[in-house]
């Protein structure tokens, strides 16, 4: 399953405008200016702040970090980023929302203000490019100095993994695991990359990096922080592989539910994060006018064949279907693989997308397969993608294989296979 993230700002112009004023203008309103004390606060200084705190933890560089911080929830961040392999940190200062303030016979005076902001982060050796997120920062002025607070993910964007706790680490030459559980499932997820990897590299081939980055959040809600969504959602499902096919972007990330994982076994455990790495290595071949049967058909593909089971038992609900003569009149369209329907539907889609990609694969040849493949993300318009890369690649029409599909599910599956 594959997913793209981000989303619209819904912050208003008088919202804007308010945080544009900044401090100093809320405390002259109320009567309580500062007599005296440091400059007020505006997007500059809070950009040598986030600058100095950025520099620091990539530098580790305690000191100079806690010198940044309030000392309470913010300097937590600190040990939960300690196993991250960062390459880049960087904030762009979007906001400056003012909170309290209250003045008192001293030359200071407490206040509080809320910055937004966008985080530019880059995990070393993995991306080419740095990863973004939309942060709000928690800033108190302390000893006359502004200092940081707490960070945590803008209202509707998705959460960091280090948002939910201290981050464990593995690297292996099939590419970075990051995880907030134990040890052990940490090193369980690594052995299964190192097989995944291969084994959708043998499906593929091509130019990709060859390497995953694997999170692995503590639960199902974890999970769903992730991509920025509602726990029940992703309720069921084993993982997800977020990313972009532009050049010069961050790496995907597969993002695992581990409450979904706990109930696989040790093969679905293998073919979920093979199929997962295989939309990893089509990643730059797949684009908007990709249908999903061919995307999901083909990660299922690589997974299938690098542990191949009888077809009924990798099949059960087309076999069932055939059985009842309900041979499906086309290929499945992208509708058929939303997830919350019918879940004999969604299992008769994807066996179906499975099962046409096999049928190129077994009378054209897998080179073939990979060629309708590119041949389908390239194309300008999603309307009519899958005739041009047939004609294109094949010689036939999509009616043509279409008929071919069905008599091969007839064949393979019936009574008689």
């Amino acid at each position: 399953m594959t997913e793209a993230d981000g989303g619209p700002d819904s912050r208003g112009p008088g919202r804007r405008r308010a945080a544009r004023l900044g401090l100093a203008a809320v405390l002259a309103a109320s009567g309580c200016a500062p007599p005296a004390g440091p400059a007020p606060l505006d997007g500059r200084r809070v950009t040598a702040l986030l600058g100095r705190r950025a520099t620091a933890l990539l530098e580790r560089d305690a000191a100079a970090w806690r010198a940044t911080g309030s000392g309470t929830g913010a300097d937590s961040l600190w040990a939960r980023l300690a196993a991250v392999p960062l390459g880049g940190w960087a904030y762009q200062v979007t906001g400056v929302q003012a909170g309290s303030a209250t003045a008192t016979a001293t030359a200071t005076a407490t206040a509080t203000a809320t910055v937004e902001a966008t985080l530019r982060y880059r995990l070393r050796a993995e991306d080419p490019a740095p990863a973004t997120a939309r942060r709000l920062l928690d800033l108190v002025r302390h000893e006359d100095r502004w200092r940081v607070r707490a960070e945590r993910a803008a209202p509707g964007a998705a959460a960091l993994l280090w948002d939910q706790g201290t981050v464990r680490a593995r690297r292996g030459t099939w590419g970075l695991g990051l995880g907030t559980g134990s040890a052990a499932e940490l090193d369980h997820f690594a052995r299964l990359a190192e097989r995944a990897v291969p084994a959708a590299d043998a499906a593929w081939g091509g130019d990709w990096p060859r390497r995953i980055v694997v999170l692995v959040p503590g639960s199902l809600a974890g999970t769903a922080a992730l991509l920025g969504a509602r726990p029940g959602t992703y309720r069921g499902v084993a993982a997800v592989t977020t990313g972009s096919p532009a050049p010069g972007t961050p790496a995907d990330r597969i993002i695992v539910n581990p409450e979904a994982y706990a109930g696989l076994d040790a093969r679905g455990e293998q073919f979920v994060l093979t199929h997962e790495t295989a939309h990893v290595a089509t990643r730059t071949a797949t684009g908007p006018t990709t249908p999903l049967w061919l995307s999901e058909g083909f990660a299922d593909w690589a997974a299938h064949r690098a542990a191949p089971r009888p077809l009924a038992a990798a099949a059960p609900a087309l076999t069932a279907a055939v059985a009842r003569e309900e041979v499906p009149p086309a290929l499945p369209d992208d509708a058929a693989f939303a997830f919350g329907g019918d879940a004999d539907d969604l299992d008769r889609a994807y066996e179906g997308g499975w099962l046409a990609c096999r049928l190129l694969a077994d009378r054209w040849g897998p080179g073939r397969l990979r060629a309708v493949y590119r041949a389908a993300g390239a194309r300008q318009e999603r309307h009519g993608a899958e005739e041009a890369a047939f004609r294109e690649v094949l010689g036939i029409g999509l009616a043509e294989f279409t008929a071919a599909w069905r008599a091969y599910l007839r064949q393979r599956l019936g009574p008689a296979a």
